[in-house]
This record gives structure tokens, sequence and C-alpha cells, in this order.
């Protein structure tokens, strides 16, 4: 059996389905969490590549039907653009994280509001330990096959450079503004373009607007109008950024990781435990021990996952290249 065919057959078993699920549900879950990425978490869980190549497919798609349809140049750009979307692993994916925002919602805002230093440490150290992702992700974009592309001076420059932006980003004071529909517009395409952006959290730039409270209050209240103005917004910022993500993934790989790396590392500001109200960061105090605890917890719930999925890899390798054969494909999902 070929390599091809045993990812077709894995696409269609319902246990993959069930892993997407449960990865989608994950990234839904952190996007309540001011601090924390979506886009990181579905670089954790390897299905970041595909969820930004199958968005530029799908608007790409809906583009085309929308400019061809109605000069009556047929359906076949359109169809091409929609067949490429990997819908065996996007559809489980929206499902799971749909089904954790609701949920996660009526639970997210009293954890984060009563349990500040102990919600922030978690997450820490989850993020912390994520680092690794993207970084090991960059040695492996040599163009020959099984040699590392370390990281050169220019790499750690433009890195620590991207940290900086994203250290002073996540320092922003919390605002207020008021609820008009182009303010919620705006705000949601603000905030679902970070979605796709690991490193920056929507969360928490809706929380920097002012509009994290009332966003997660229309959601337990099934405020339809504030909800479908809000879906306006994410569909506008997600198609114009998507695009740019897919082509620098599909072009341009190494710097693009090197400079999600970056983000990453500087996002960890917003995720210090001891903040006050203005976010200014504060000596650790109260709750210290719990918070050390709960942030090595983190780090050891996402080194595990990674080991886990590495050995998985290794191991689906073996099956796919038995001893005496050159191996095929290339990393990721």
């Amino acid at each position: 059996m070929t390599k091809s065919s045993e990812r077709d057959r894995a696409a269609h078993s319902w246990p993959r389905y069930g892993i997407d699920i449960v990865r989608g549900a994950l990234i839904g879950t952190v996007e309540t969490v001011p601090g924390v990425s979506g886009g990181t978490v579905a670089l954790v869980v390897r299905v970041y590549d595909t969820v930004i190549t199958s968005a530029g497919h799908l608007f790409s798609g809906l583009l085309r039907a929308a400019s061809d349809l109605p000069r009556r140049r047929g359906w076949s750009r359109a169809a091409d653009e929609f067949r490429a979307v990997q819908w065996r692993v996007v559809v489980p994916l929206v499902f799971g994280m749909l089904a954790a925002l609701l949920l996660m919602a009526r639970f997210m805002e009293g954890w984060v509001e009563d349990y500040p230093v102990q919600t922030r440490a978690l997450f820490f150290g989850m993020v912390l330990a994520s680092l690794w992702v993207p970084f090991s992700l960059s040695t492996q974009t040599s163009r020959e096959p099984g040699v590392k592309a370390r990281w050169g001076w220019r790499d750690g420059v433009v890195a620590a450079g991207t940290a900086a932006l994203a250290y002073v980003v996540v320092s922003l004071p919390p605002g207020e503004v008021s609820v008009t529909p182009p303010v919620i517009v705006l705000a949601a395409a603000v905030a679902v373009s970070a979605l796709v952006i690991p490193g920056l959290s929507g969360s928490f730039l809706l929380l920097s607007i002012g509009l994290y409270e009332t966003t997660l209050s229309a959601v337990n209240n099934r405020d339809l109008g504030y909800l479908a103005l809000f879906a306006l917004g994410a569909v506008i910022g997600l198609a114009s950024v998507a695009k740019l993500l897919q082509w620098l993934l599909a072009h341009r790989p190494r710097i693009t990781l090197v400079v999600l790396t970056g983000l990453m590392a500087g996002s960890l500001r917003a995720l210090w435990p001891w903040q006050d109200d203005d976010r200014a960061l504060l000596a650790p105090g109260e709750h210290s021990g719990t918070a050390l605890a709960l942030a090595l917890l983190g780090l050891t719930i996402v080194l595990t996952v990674l080991l886990v999925e590495h050995r998985m890899r290794t191991a689906a390798g073996r099956e796919a290249n038995p001893v005496g054969q050159p191996p095929t494909g290339t990393p990721g999902r």
C-alpha cells in the first residue's frame, strides 16, 4: 500500500475525526483566555499549516465564485479551490472549536477574574514549552532531506525584533470603546486575525479594546445581532490574513517560522502571573508556590504532548518507509 493511500484511509477513519475534534476544542478553549493564542495551539497540535492553507483556498474559491458566476464563466475555477480545502480535517476542527467556545465562555470569564495568577501561570508554562514547535519546524526547512537548517545571527535578530514588538503590543493597558456596529466589525477583524498568528491572542486584543466581557456576554446570552456583526468582521479579518500567511508558508517558510517564534516569545509578557490592572509587571507575590507548580504543570503537559506526537510520527514513518527504502513525504501534516 502506498503512503498516499494510507493517508487517505486514515483521513476516513472515525478515530481521526475524533482527534481533530479534540484539536479544535483545544484551540477554541484557549481562544477564550486573554494572552493565549489559538494559533499557538494549532502549531502545537500540528494543524496550523492545514488550517491556513485550507482557509486560503476557501476564500479564493468564494472570490472566484463571486467573480465568475455573474459573468457566466462557470464554476470550475471556484470548484478547484474548494476541492483543495482539506474538509475532512477542517470540519471536525471547526466543530470542536465552536463547541468549546460555547462551553468554555461560561466558565473562563469567572476563572480569569477569580484566579488570575493561577490561570496565567498555567498558560505561561504551556506557551513557554510551545516555543519549541515553530523553532524546530524552522530548522526543518532545509532543501536537503535530513539536514537541519540551524539558526544564524540574522534569524536571532529577526526573532528578537518580533519578540520586542509583541512585548510592546501586549503591554498596552486595557481600554474602553463605544459598542457600535463599525467598532464591533473592526474589533472582530483584528481579533480573528490574531487567531491565525501564533503569539497573538484574539481575546487579549478584545480585552485591550474593551470588548472582551461584552463579547463573552453576547455568546452566553445568544445576542444574535452582536454575533452577526462579529462574524462579519471575523470573515473579513480571516480572509485578509489567511491568504498572506498561506503565501508566506509556501514561499518563505523559514523566515515566517522564525518570526512566529519571536511573536510567541514576546507574548509571554501578557501571561506573567503578577500584574496590576494596567498590566504593569509586579514581583512574584501571593500564590507564588501554586503559580510555580501550575507553570511546571503546563510546561509538562505540552512537552508530553510533543513527545507523544513525535513518537507517533516516527512510528508512522517507519511503517510507511520500511528498511531499505528511501524516506518520502515532508514533515508536518
